[in-house]
């Protein structure tokens, strides 16, 4: 996936010095080359690709790969934003040569858009990309105009780069879940994917200094139950950032516990989505819906204030194909 000259010129990094590193890290975008990180970004891939084939053989239901450096924002030929190698984005190209998948949906939760999948797959219809991403009108790192709703991919590629900009911080767990329920659910059931891949950054947590979202570690349970509905559950999620170390140790057990089908923990407060967070779900709706058929239909607006209401054992509910998704969550008047 990475061109042969890009992975020779990682792999020779190990003979540098750290004047040579620090001038080879100049040339990139946010990148720190050590000598011990070419070992380390050749073999984070492959515990990601072990992943891939335990799921897909049947030896493991799903599961999380503990991966350094992360791999998202990391493109072709070049470095970028503390990525190497892009690990999720090898795993679906190897689940697709190796294993003979043809359908195979990213879901990048990471505060960051991750611009290096999306130009990987931007053409390829096999692969669809999800991303909720910290942008405030092309504000927040990296800066890119594709990073907008409107872009939805190239050539056959398009409708299968799906962009959700936050343009506001302290987005809470109403905006994350009403994003899933009204755009990335309807999708997927329509795309209805063979694996699901989660780039699974946890810096839009409450209390992370780089993301300044508000949502709880419990958030993560519930839309971890929510994408274990799709492709018979084989779903991997692969570590990308996350920059409040207790919270995001906290955020991770709370993923494994719902990989392990462990009941989620309650969502407290109301969820309702603020006003900025439907408007840019509202925006990636109609940019995509001359592609999907699900988003074609329905017109999402601010709900009243309901109390919100997942069930005794904190479960998400679960949208058959074709159903529409309830307006901010289950509700109870």
């Amino acid at each position: 996936l990475h061109s042969p000259e890009y992975v020779a010129m990682v792999r020779g990094t190990q003979s540098l010095g750290k004047v040579e590193l620090q001038a080879l890290s100049g040339k990139y975008d946010t990148v720190y080359f050590l000598t011990s990180l070419s070992i380390c970004a050749r073999m984070f891939p492959g515990a990601t690709l072990q992943l891939v084939d335990a799921v897909l053989t049947g030896t493991a239901h799903n599961g999380l790969a503990l991966v350094r450096p992360p791999g998202h924002h990391s493109q072709r030929t070049a470095a970028n934003g503390f990525c190497v190698f892009n690990n999720v984005a090898i795993a679906a190209e190897y689940a697709k040569q190796k294993h003979g998948l043809h359908r195979i949906l990213i879901v990048d939760w990471d505060v960051h858009h991750g611009q290096g999948t999306q130009y990987i797959f931007e053409d390829d219809p096999s692969v669809l990309y999800f991303s909720w991403h910290r942008y405030e009108h092309g504000r927040f790192w990296p800066y890119l105009r594709e990073s907008d709703a409107d872009e939805v991919g190239r050539g056959h590629g398009r409708g299968f780069t799906v962009n959700l900009p936050w343009n506001q911080v302290g987005m809470g767990n109403a905006d994350y879940v009403a994003a899933f329920l009204h755009v990335l659910l309807p999708l997927a059931f329509e795309f209805d994917p063979e694996l699901v891949l989660i780039s699974a950054g946890f810096d839009s947590v409450i209390g992370d200094p780089e993301g300044q979202m508000r949502v709880t570690p419990e958030c993560f349970a519930h839309l971890t139950q929510l994408l274990l509905v799709l492709a018979r559950g084989r779903v991997c999620a692969v570590l990308e950032g996350g920059y409040h170390l207790e919270l995001l140790a906290e955020s991770v057990c709370m993923t494994v516990q719902a990989l392990l089908g462990d009941p989620a923990p309650p969502l407290l407060g109301a969820m309702v989505p603020c006003g900025s967070a439907l408007e840019s779900i509202q925006r990636v709706r109609a940019a995509q819906a001359p592609h999907w058929t699900s988003l074609q239909h329905q017109e999402v607006s601010r709900p009243p204030t309901w109390r919100r209401a997942w069930g005794p054992e904190g479960r998400p509910p679960v949208l058959p194909p074709g159903s529409k998704a309830p307006r901010g969550g289950p509700q109870v008047p």
